[in-house]
């Protein structure tokens, strides 16, 4: 044999690309995507920077899905992950952005290292219905794994839900 076959995505993109993409823009994740494990999945080449809080933003539900809306007297946990463009692109078809469902939000994340421009996916539809418990816990489950405060997993986990 006079090679050797690729066997993880890196090393496939490495192949292609003829180095490691650099990574393009900050994502703040609020949701399932919280967890470090379900992006590795969705998103491998994106690795988490931090955590931080989206102050002046408050965690509500669209139907059943998550999705943040300005409340100057609100706060929401996010996982910073530093994305490529691939990764990204992967991300919104995850999240169906070319059907217009979600639409792409930039935010000032405070972190412990300062503010960071990054942008989230905000629900594109009205606000209000109540989630079903599995996804809550799903949210919070995945909030614990990123490191969020013992406090904000615990109010997750006490929303009213179906």
């Amino acid at each position: 044999m006079t090679g050797t076959r690729p066997h993880s995505l890196a090393d496939l993109l490495s192949d292609r690309l003829g180095a490691y993409p650099e990574p393009m823009a900050l994502y703040a994740a609020y949701g399932v995507n919280l967890d470090p494990s379900r992006m590795a999945e969705r998103a491998p080449a994106s690795p988490m920077e931090g955590t931080g809080w989206l102050r002046g933003w408050r965690l509500t539900f669209g139907g059943a899905l998550p999705t943040v809306v300005e409340d100057a007297e609100s706060a929401v946990f996010v996982a910073v992950y530093n994305v490529t463009e691939l990764d990204e692109q992967r991300l919104d078809m995850w999240e169906d952005v070319e059907i217009g469902f979600w639409r792409k939000v930039r935010v000032r994340v405070d972190t412990l290292d300062g503010q960071s421009l990054a942008w989230l996916y905000a629900l594109d539809a009205y606000e209000g219905g109540l989630p079903s418990a599995e996804h809550v816990f799903a949210i919070a489950d995945a909030a614990a794994a990123a490191g969020a405060p013992g406090d904000y997993v615990e109010w997750l986990r006490s929303r009213l839900t179906q």
